[in-house]
């Protein structure tokens, strides 16, 4: 283990960090909370936007926005939160390997819910970077702080979202406070803490675009400014100073970022503002903090290493990996599908601890394709050895995983000693070897894509994974042509829930059904919330039948309002459209999907609204509608008004089906 780079040198493993973090807020009033489920929730659709908590601040996004979070062990309202909170992102699951990429990580947070503000969470987090009482003892003069510079037209993160609305100056406000800060701490040798990008001159503190200091959840509701940190890491072996605490000029510092001589180990976020429809349209009557630091980051400052891997969170599991392999691991293709292993595993166990199967949709599927890629790549180390013998197997790996973690999250021991998530992990990779020994063969003969998917049950991403590898190109396009094709030849027997199993999907009437549904769908959501989840259709030639989970019968004015809004939409005379992406580029767009059903490695997405020619990705954010979906759709929803124009849709009945679930009947007439 290299020298850490704290000022006295002291080892801090990552359970004190995440200890002494929770500790030092609790005495400055914060409930600590525990840490959500990494499986999101229905909040009206808006902690949910993702399969799962992908940020720290996600499962508390209803708090931010105003609604009172009452602590369960006293009933009373309470503003001032602080936790430890479990993550998962797939979106960089290419980067995994690297030094700093995980698929699961912590965030650990403090939170003002319309409570302290910049002053306050400017000094906590400089306090607690530096304290060596209570916080992580870091040498002050080894920080670096970037600030909002301002945008004279309304920013936007990213800024290809950039509108022209009302403008917002750059933050001196926490400049100031930075400068405080700093000058109050007679560590700090740098007498000029912020240096003027204007003249070029050196300093501490920094002015940062929007795409680097600025944060929003979305087209509406708050945002603001952000302060994040920096810290001067030095060098990987003898823990030295890089810049021994001087001054750096604006480009000096973006070189060193790039360069990984400074790490970002914390971030501020200021809610102040309020964006509705993309434009800034004014301040908070009660701004919010949101802040985030990452564990495994910290835990690599703290610990002296350039990397997550060789962090006490992961070095366990690194070492396992390695001397069962046989192999010391220690650079190139072998260390980076060890880092894999690794990483997929520790997130396949915490999935399946918060209760997720693997499956082939949804949150099933994202742990299935963990587990998978952690097969080939302890495959290409070897770890199980030959057929008839295993040296290391998944299963032993996972036991390290939830050893470490067992303590501070007992869930991951479900069952006897753990032994159910273990069990889980072993079954879906004997399930996965079979498929993957014949579809290697048929590979290695030279078998395209779409064949190795459809007769082998052969991924897609891992045909692209092996084509990389091997220097060649698959061609997804026609990949895609083909798997249109094959999806209309299949489509009459997918079709066999319409009546009786003999609806015809090429009749006029039941394409308008169709249609139909997908706007009853999101009408639904419109009125009732986004608690509706689809239970099943049934679409004829003469009407359409829905069924979603709702928990009460709906009224007059709901289901007239529902009427109003499909007609609208028939009315707009708004184009219906196809668009193919992968699993993983769907499952961001948003789109609902039916949780019954299966769903395979290249989605299509049928979406209501404008378009582009050709159909793109960026229309699915301006859609009205868009779900999983291999149609068939009408080309446009006037076609739902009939030939002459003159058809509504009208709700002849809604009623119970069963506990929970609503079943709504309805035509065009």
């Amino acid at each position: 283990m290299n020298s850490p780079v704290t000022t006295e040198g002291n080892f801090m493993s990552a359970a004190e960090i995440r200890s002494r973090f929770l500790a030092f807020f609790e005495k400055r009033q914060h409930t600590v909370i525990p840490s959500a489920s990494l499986v999101t929730t229905d909040d009206k659709g808006i902690t949910n936007p993702t399969l799962f908590n992908t940020a720290g601040m996600q499962p508390l996004i209803p708090y931010l926005l105003g609604k009172p979070y009452i602590d369960p062990a006293t009933g009373r309202v309470v503003t001032r939160l602080a936790d430890a909170q479990k993550c998962l992102r797939t979106v960089d699951i290419d980067d995994i390997g690297d030094k700093t990429h995980a698929t699961f990580f912590e965030m650990l947070g403090n939170w003002s819910l319309g409570d302290y503000f910049k002053e306050d969470a400017i000094r906590w987090s400089y306090e607690f970077l530096t304290s060596k009482e209570e916080g992580l003892g870091l040498d002050p003069n080894r920080l670096y702080v970037t600030v909002f510079e301002g945008d004279p037209i309304g920013p936007a993160n990213p800024p290809s979202e950039k509108s022209v609305s009302e403008p917002v100056p750059r933050d001196d406000e926490a400049v100031n406070i930075w400068k405080e800060v700093f000058a109050a701490d007679a560590r700090n040798k740098v007498a000029d803490f912020s240096g003027d990008t204007q003249k070029g001159d050196s300093g501490r503190i920094f002015y940062m675009p929007a795409e680097m200091n600025w944060w929003q959840a979305g087209e509406n509701g708050p945002c603001g400014p952000d302060t994040e940190m920096y810290y001067d890491v030095g060098d990987p072996v003898t823990g030295r100073s890089n810049f021994d605490g001087k001054g750096l000029t604006k480009e000096q510092f973006i070189a060193a970022d790039s360069k990984r001589e400074v790490v970002e180990v914390w971030n501020d976020v200021f809610m102040q503002y309020e964006k509705k429809d993309g434009k800034i349209v004014g301040k908070l009557t009660k701004p919010s903090v949101d802040t985030g630091a990452g564990l495994e980051r910290l835990a690599m400052t703290m610990q002296g290493v350039d990397n997550i891997f060789d962090t006490d969170l992961l070095k366990p599991v690194m070492e396992k990996i390695c001397s069962g392999a046989g192999l010391p691991c220690a650079s190139g293709e072998q260390l980076k599908s060890a880092r894999i292993v690794a990483d997929h595993i520790r997130s396949a166990v915490f999935l399946i601890a918060d209760g997720v199967i693997p499956s082939n949709t949804d949150r099933g599927y994202v742990l299935r394709k963990l587990i998978r890629r952690a097969v080939r790549h302890s495959d290409k180390l070897h770890l199980n050895g030959d057929e008839e013998e295993t040296v290391t197997s998944l299963r032993d790996i996972a036991r390290i995983v939830q050893t470490h973690y067992s303590t501070i999250y007992p869930n991951v021991m479900t069952g006897i000693d753990g032994e159910s998530i273990r069990n889980i992990i072993q079954e879906e990779e004997v399930k996965f070897r079979a498929t993957l020994k014949q579809g290697l063969r048929e590979f290695e003969k030279g078998v395209d894509a779409f064949t190795l998917f459809s007769s082998y049950g052969f991924p897609l991403e891992l045909s692209l994974e092996l084509a990389k590898e091997k220097g060649i190109t698959i061609d997804t396009k026609d990949f895609d042509t083909k798997f249109i094709a094959h999806q209309q030849l299949s489509r009459t027997g997918a079709e066999k829930k319409f009546k009786g199993g003999l609806a015809d999907a090429s009749d006029p009437m039941v394409v308008r059904y169709h249609t139909a549904t997908h706007l009853l769908h999101q009408a639904l959501h419109d009125v009732l919330g986004d608690g509706v989840m689809q239970k099943g259709s049934n679409i004829t030639t003469e009407r359409l039948r829905f069924d979603f989970a709702h928990g009460a019968k709906m009224t007059d004015d709901e289901k007239k309002k529902v009427e109003e809004i499909v007609n609208l939409k028939i009315a707009d005379k708004l184009p219906m459209s196809q668009i193919m992406m992968t699993r993983e580029e769907a499952e961001k767009t948003g789109a609902r999907h039916f949780f019954g059903e299966k769903y395979g490695d290249r989605i299509s997405i049928y979406f209501v609204g404008p378009v582009s020619n050709p159909p793109a990705v960026g229309d699915l954010a301006s859609a009205y509608s868009k779900e999983f979906c291999g149609g068939p759709h009408v080309m446009n929803t006037a076609e739902l008004a009939g030939p002459e124009g003159k058809w509504r849709f009208i709700i002849q009945k809604e009623e119970a089906v069963a506990q929970g679930v609503r079943r709504i009947k309805a035509v065009l007439q």
